[in-house]
């Protein structure tokens, strides 16, 4: 589940102490890798002992009970009841600490570079962990190699599609999904038109949603070099966003609902939110969250910019990395190597985890399979092709963590007033700019 989280107060505090601990402003990452090998690895899988990880996907939990079975002599506490601002607030100051953290972490893919910099992942280097790179998609080993370091390995990866409920389209005149955006703004007034209890989705300001819709629109509004990071709003996909998305706020064409609610999943569930835009990651949820709705939706590509068009971006997805202060860094690695790349990441897929991996995305089973939710569509070959077509050169900050928690401070005012979309995303830019510059960084 994606979770583009707002980090409460206490976060902050701790991001603050988890920036400072990289030593005297130096915000350069650290590409050396941990001291190791993979004959340390080997050493450590024979000689065993205890590993503690932190994650909250409930997969993960078949492979530590897979991990333990392949290797008896380890034991794994697995900590899964963080999530959210929990989870990351506890990890910060796990890390400002210097003590009480795990020894493997789940981190999201805009949090990766964050951790990377403070020194707080380890790079995996030196186990031998760049020699996987050719078995995962281009966006999630992006992700987590930033300046030349492999600070985790893919978990999953959130490449984005439309789920929408056929049955309310079809009732509202909308034969054929939107295929542009600016089809799918018509859509939305053509539903409300309809049903003005019905929306064609919900929207209550999202940091994640934005900078996935600005990042399929080709927009860098992020450019990070070292130190050195600039912040633009102004940048073309960010505006061609801005602007086709203003109306659905203005005309009031989104549900203001709280996504992840109770009252979210009952809206997915009886027609009252007909579509998401969202990743490869919503199917399990959709079924298990709002069962109601079993055989009335369908998975179909994300809309495009430009009719013809073929991009799109990822929204959510994680890593698992090995936290540098971990005792055990070669048998943490081999636990995250298991998950993400051997048997642990097959148990995931059975589970019904999004893969990463080139060749699970190619493999006829994965794109074969029915969904019974979607009326037998066999959903994963757009998911597939989705996963191959996201725009590459997307970067995020190194401080992406607390600009999305204050994204409601200043970008989310455009949803509760009458302050324009561009206006208030701009303000989030200049917000997440001071921050910067308090942590060191040289922010234009």
């Amino acid at each position: 589940m994606s979770r583009f989280i707002k980090v409460a107060a206490a976060a902050t505090a701790a991001m603050l102490a988890l920036a400072a601990c990289g030593g005297g402003g130096d915000t350069t990452t650290d590409t050396s890798a941990a001291k190791g090998s993979e004959a340390d690895v080997t050493a450590a899988l024979a000689k065993g002992g205890n590993l503690t990880v932190w994650a909250w996907d409930g997969t993960v939990k078949d492979v530590a009970a897979g991990f333990e079975k392949k290797y008896p002599n380890v034991k794994i506490n697995l900590v899964s009841a963080l999530s959210g601002d929990k989870h990351y607030t506890a990890l910060q100051n796990a890390v400002a600490a210097g003590s009480g953290g795990p020894d493997v972490a789940q981190v999201e893919y805009f949090a990766v570079l964050q951790f990377a910099l403070s020194k707080a992942l380890a790079n995996l280097s030196g186990y031998g962990a760049e020699s996987l790179k050719s078995e995962f998609t281009p966006g999630p080993w992006a992700a987590v190699t930033p300046n030349g370091g492999v600070y985790g390995l893919p978990l999953d990866s959130g490449p984005m599609a439309m789920f929408y409920n056929k049955e309310v389209f079809d009732k509202a005149g909308i034969t054929a999904p939107p295929a542009t955006w600016a089809e799918y703004v018509e859509a939305a007034r053509k539903l409300h038109t309809a049903n003005p209890k019905q929306y064609i989705t919900g929207d209550t300001g999202d940091a994640g949603f934005t900078t996935s819709m600005i990042w399929q629109a080709g927009g860098k509004p992020y450019q990070v070099s070292g130190n050195d990071v600039t912040i633009n709003f102004a940048d073309p996909g960010a505006a061609k966003y801005a602007t086709t998305w203003q109306p659905m706020i203005t005309e009031k064409l989104v549900a203001s609902i709280p996504p992840w609610t109770d009252e979210w999943f009952k809206a997915l569930g009886d027609g009252t939110i007909a579509s998401l835009v969202t990743g490869a990651w919503m199917p399990g949820n959709l079924a298990s969250g709002a069962k109601a709705a079993a055989g009335k939706w369908r998975v179909a590509p994300m809309p495009q910019w430009e009719a013809g068009g073929k991009a799109t971006a990822e929204n959510g997805g994680s890593s698992l990395g090995v936290m540098d202060k971990s005792a055990n860094k070669a048998l943490a690695y081999a636990f995250v190597k298991y998950a993400a790349a051997e048997e642990g990441k097959d148990l995931r897929i059975k589970a019904g985890a999004f893969p990463s991996t080139t060749k699970d995305l190619n493999s006829p089973e994965f794109l074969g399979t029915e969904f019974p939710y979607f009326g037998g569509q066999k959903a994963n070959e757009i998911l597939a092709q989705s996963a191959k077509d996201v725009v590459s050169g997307w970067s995020y900050l190194p401080f992406q963590v607390y600009a999305n928690s204050v994204f409601n401070d200043s970008a989310g005012k455009a949803y509760v007033s009458a302050t324009p979309l561009t206006d208030s995303l701009k303000a989030w830019g200049e917000q997440s700019a001071k921050y910067g510059k308090e942590q060191g960084f040289t922010v234009k």
